[in-house]
Parts: C-alpha cells; structure tokens; sequence
C-alpha cells in the first residue's frame, strides 16, 4: 500500500503523551500566551522540541519533555494543546485515540490535580465535536515522584473517570524507578478503580514487564525488552496483556538498538495482543500513518494485520463495551475494501 492508501486507513491508537505531541503551530500558540521567545524558523524550534534521531538512551529524549512542560500551566493552554493532538490524529483517520498527560508537571501556576485534567477533558470534548473521532484522557503517575505524590493524583482524580477520563499510566525514569518502586502507588490505582497501563521494558529490563503483570496490569506499553524471552512473551499471551507498541521511539532511545531487538515479530507469531503508536509525534518526528508505512517496510505488515491490531487496541481500550463494539464495526467497514 502507497503511503495514501496507510493514511485512508481507519486508525487506533492507545499510547500518546500530550506533551510530547504538540504541533509546531500549537507550541507557538502556547509560548505566545506566556510572552515566551522561541525561534522564528521552524527548524531551529524543531531543534528544541525533537528528540534526536539517535538519541543515547530513554534519559537523553526525554530532555525535550522540559521545554514543553512550561507551556501546560494554565487550563486554556491545556485544552488548546488537547484539542490539537486530537486535530493531528483526526486528520489521519484515527477513529479511537486515548491522549496520556502527567497532571502533576501542570500544576505549577496554581491548577490543582484535578483541574488540570479537566482542562485537557475540555480540550478533547471540543475537539469531538469538530473531528470525527473518539478522544479519552489518561492521567499519568511519574516514576521519579513519591509514591504518596502519585497516590494523591490517582485521588484526585477518580472522581473523573467516566467522565472523559477513562485509565491511568506510569511514566518517566524507568531505569533508576523499577516496577516494584511504584507498587504502592499502582495499588492505590486499582483500588480506587483506575484501569492501568504501564511503562515497562525501555531500559533492557524484562523484569519490569514481568512484575507489572504480575500486579494485575493489563496492558505494557513498548515492552520493547521481551524480544528475546520467550517465557516472558508466553507469560504475556497467557495473560492477554496488549503491548503497545512504540517503534520510531524505541529505535530513537536504543530501547532496541535495532530492528532485531524490536519485539514486534516475536510477540506476533506467539499470538500475542499488539497495537501500534506513535507514543511522541512530535518529539520522535512521527504520525500514526508514518509508523504503519515502516511496519509495512520492515516486517511486511498486510491491511489484515493493521486491521487485526485495531482491533486489539479497541478490545484493550478503556472504554464500554458497546461503546467497543460501534468502533469495531467502524473499523470492519474501513478495511472491507482492502482486505
């Protein structure tokens, strides 16, 4: 398929930070609302906000995460910059997108927790009702904080869920924050009733893929360091964990130093649940429709397959069941033509 016919396809996807997908036009907005100088040339901006393509590790791209978080202070900023990732994804037929922030990193002019995540709520909403797509809010506990910090944003905030907000997620410093160091705070989660995604396995750290299922976690995001454990691999089948897959940012951060390190072909020939995500457009320099063409590139990916990982990702989305079933019969009829 040419690259037109991967941007006609329907389109899902679960694993996409907030701010680590703002579009140039919107970090400008943003900036300018703070009287914020930036660059006049989009070039020397993308220098500031784009990781580098061969970044030396998940520390290194994870720098450009600091000149956004300013940015995302304020509740208009926070809707804008929901709205325009939601904007992006419309414009290549995502159907169903779950937009993931860190309340916590947009509360330092005077939001508080739950008011931050309202704000990005506000932003999808208006958003759906522009574009032709479905768009849920996720809230993100970072690794690097106390658990008690973590445990207070879950607080805070599930009194949300339902109501635009439909999971949880942990991010940020897995190499020096494992799994087991978040277990208060993921217990906390899952009391409260927060359905949660995880980190796990962008630091060659298969352990981390394995105690976070162990928690009860059902879906890994990357878990880009199974690629040669097979027991581990068969311990995700048999949990019917989804993977959410990252491939242009696992190759940027040397989570897998090459295509043979990246999971994809092992996970999919034990059967296991995939999906496919762009997890930073902006600073990995990707769209959903990009990712799709170098699946079909390296490992020869069909419309059967990107159709098979829709599904997988609307079966892993947070979300009702009959509210599932309309989004895959909207992805069958996308793909009738090309199966």
């Amino acid at each position: 398929m040419d690259f037109d016919t991967l941007h006609a396809l329907g389109k899902t996807e679960l694993h996409c930070h907030l701010d680590g997908s703002l579009s140039l036009r919107c970090i400008r907005q943003l900036a300018k609302m703070i009287n914020r100088p930036l660059p006049a040339s989009d070039d020397a901006l993308r220098q500031l906000v784009q990781a580098p393509a061969d970044s030396e590790n998940l520390a290194d791209y994870l720098k450009t995460f600091d000149f956004v978080a300013p940015l995302l202070q304020t509740k208009k900023a926070l809707q804008l910059a929901a709205f325009d990732v939601v904007a992006q994804a419309a414009e290549e037929n995502v159907r169903y997108i779950e937009i993931r922030f860190a309340p916590a990193f947009s509360i330092s002019g005077g939001l508080s927790l739950s008011e931050a995540t309202e704000a990005v709520i506000e932003g999808l909403h208006q958003a759906m009702t522009k574009f032709d797509i479905v768009a849920k809010a996720l809230v993100c506990g970072m690794r690097q904080l106390p658990n008690a910090d973590n445990q207070a944003m879950f607080r805070a905030n599930a009194a949300l869920l339902g109501n635009g907000l439909v999971g949880g997620d942990f991010a940020g410093n897995e190499a020096d924050f494992p799994t087991s160091v978040c277990a208060p705070a993921i217990k906390t989660a899952q009391a409260l009733g927060v359905p949660l995604t995880f980190h796990a396995g962008e630091c060659h750290c298969p352990q981390n893929i394995a105690e976070a299922i162990f928690l009860g976690i059902p879906r890994i995001g990357h878990a880009t360091a199974c690629f040669d454990q097979p027991d581990l691999i068969q311990k995700i089948v048999q949990t019917h964990t989804t993977i959410e897959l990252c491939l242009t940012s696992n190759l940027q951060t040397k989570a897998a130093r090459s295509l043979d390190e990246f999971p994809y072909q092992a996970l999919k020939a034990a059967g296991a649940a995939i999906t496919i995500n762009t997890d930073n457009r902006t600073v990995s320099n990707t769209t959903l429709t990009h990712e799709y063409e170098l699946y079909q590139t390296y490992f020869k990916t069909t419309a059967a397959d990107f159709l098979a990982f829709n599904l997988n990702a609307i079966n892993a989305a947070f979300i009702s069941e009959p509210a599932k079933q309309t989004l895959r019969n909207r992805l069958q009829q996308d793909y009738a033509a090309f199966l």
